[in-house]
C-alpha cells in the first residue's frame, strides 16, 4: 500500500488548483467572447483593443493559445449567440451605486446568483436607470463613475467583501462602484 497516502494528499491539492484554474479560464473566455461580440465580430487583436486586452489577461492565467483561438472562432462564428452581455444596477452598502456586467447563457441563473450575494451584504438590485446616471459609459461594457461618495469604515469593509464575492461569481465580468 505504498504511495496511497501520498496520492490522497495530492488529489486534494490538485482538485483545488484545477477548480481555480477552470474558473480563471472561464472568466478569460467570457472576456474574449465579449470583446469579439462587442466589436461586431472583429477578431484581429490589432484592430480590436478590447480583444487584445482580454487575450493578455488570458495569457496571464496561462490559458493555452489553441483555447484562446477556439473561443475567438466560436464568438465570431456559429456560437456567437450562445452568450449574452447583461448589465445589472444595484445599491450597495452606505448608498453606494454598483454596475455589474456579466456574460451569461442563462439570465435567470445569473440574476439569482447576484441577488443572493447582494442580499447577504445588505445590498439590493435596482431598477434599470436607478444608478446608471451616476456613471459614464466608456464603451460596450466599461463604465466610469461621474462622482464618488465616501463611505464609513464599516460600510467600506462590507462593500469590499461584497465586491470580492461578486467577482468570484462565474458569470460576472466587472463590477463598477462610485464609492471610494
Amino acid at each position: 500500500m505504498s504511495g496511497h497516502s501520498k496520492w490522497s494528499k495530492v488529489k486534494h491539492q490538485k482538485a483545488g488548483t484545477d477548480a481555480a484554474k477552470g474558473a480563471a479560464f472561464t472568466k478569460a473566455s467570457r472576456a474574449i467572447w465579449l470583446a469579439v461580440v462587442g466589436a461586431g465580430g472583429i477578431v484581429e487583436p490589432e484592430k480590436n483593443f478590447h480583444l487584445r486586452l482580454a487575450m493578455e489577461k488570458a495569457r496571464a492565467v496561462n490559458m493555452p493559445k489553441d483555447t484562446i483561438d477556439r473561443v475567438i472562432a466560436k464568438a465570431a462564428g456559429e456560437g456567437a449567440g450562445s452568450l449574452e452581455s447583461v448589465v445589472y444596477e444595484a445599491i450597495g452598502p452606505g448608498g453606494s451605486a454598483l454596475i455589474i456586467t456579466a456574460a451569461t447563457d442563462n439570465r435567470q441563473r445569473t440574476v439569482s446568483e447576484i441577488k443572493n450575494v447582494l442580499d447577504r451584504h445588505g445590498a439590493r438590485l435596482a431598477s434599470p436607470g436607478a444608478v446608471m446616471y451616476q456613471f459614464t459609459r466608456l464603451d460596450y461594457v466599461h463604465f466610469r463613475p461621474t462622482f464618488e461618495i465616501h463611505l464609513e469604515a464599516d460600510a467600506k469593509q462590507t462593500l469590499n467583501t461584497l465586491l470580492a464575492q461578486l467577482h468570484a461569481l462565474e458569470d460576472v465580468q466587472e463590477v463598477y462602484t462610485n464609492a471610494s
